[in-house]
């Protein structure tokens, strides 16, 4: 009988309904084989070329993080920019909203026409990359990143994780790192590490609460060969919430 060896906690949880867009956060997820439930349905892309937005290589984008987004208890997106109120999207109010705030014109698409509300019959957009169902990231790792760059702000939010999971630190080590191929269960969730994430310019970019701070991702280059936290595919679907151990198998 495989032995387990519980090594933390889950502590947050996050889902991302549009690509780029602040996430949202959840005391629990549904991970399927392929995703997470109400995660990446949407991209904003610029409405004059029908690129999507890309934070991490043009500054034009820097401040889509900002943007908030929720899902509403029938899976319809909102969004808010900051200082505004929450508007159903996609919708002519929404890119009406977003375009203002970014300074040029833009429109929220769905990714797959089911993705939308009722009735939408506007255009869709392709999904800029999927790497993996779930990102997962160690406490662990964002100590050792602080313990490098003790000026910064190493906020969880900068590496868009799905799951977030407290573990003790461990000196001069990002963990999850050298975990890969490795077995994990999280509460009932069996996931196989797959590969390191390899960090992009989104990483230094500022959102509510911290600044833009390129020294971020230049210790992730120096100390890490530019990896954070880890891809993860699915062996068994399962829901998590707040407080799940996380095991090894």
């Amino acid at each position: 009988m495989p032995v387990s060896i519980e090594i933390g906690t889950v502590s947050e949880l996050w889902r991302y309904p549009a690509s780029s867009l602040a996430g949202e956060r959840q005391d629990a997820i549904i991970v399927g084989k392929e995703t997470i439930d109400g995660d990446r349905l949407f991209g904003l892309v610029d409405a004059s070329n029908n690129e999507i937005a890309q934070p991490d290589r043009e500054a034009k984008w820097h401040r889509v993080p900002l943007i908030r987004t929720r899902l509403t208890g029938d899976r319809a997106l909102e969004i808010a920019v900051p200082g505004g109120d929450w508007l159903a999207a996609p919708g002519a109010e929404s890119d009406r909203a977003v375009s203002a705030y970014l300074g040029f014109e833009v429109s929220i698409r769905p990714f797959r026409r089911e993705n939308a509300a009722p009735g939408y019959a506007g255009p869709l957009t392709a999904e800029r990359y999927r790497k993996a169902p779930i990102h997962l990231l160690t406490t662990a790792s964002l100590a050792r990143l602080r313990a490098l760059h003790p000026q910064g702000s190493p906020d969880p939010r900068r590496f868009r994780p799905n799951i977030v999971v407290d573990m003790a630190a461990i000196e001069g080590s990002f963990p999850e790192t050298e975990w890969i191929g490795r077995k994990l269960a999280i509460g009932d969730l069996l996931l196989t590490v797959s590969e390191p994430c390899r960090r992009c310019g989104f990483t230094i970019i500022a959102q509510d609460g911290f600044d833009h701070d390129p020294a971020i991702l230049r210790n992730l280059v120096r100390h890490n060969a530019h990896n954070m936290g880890v891809y993860c595919t699915v062996d068994r679907s399962a829901r998590v919430g707040i407080g799940a151990p996380m095991r090894f198998i």
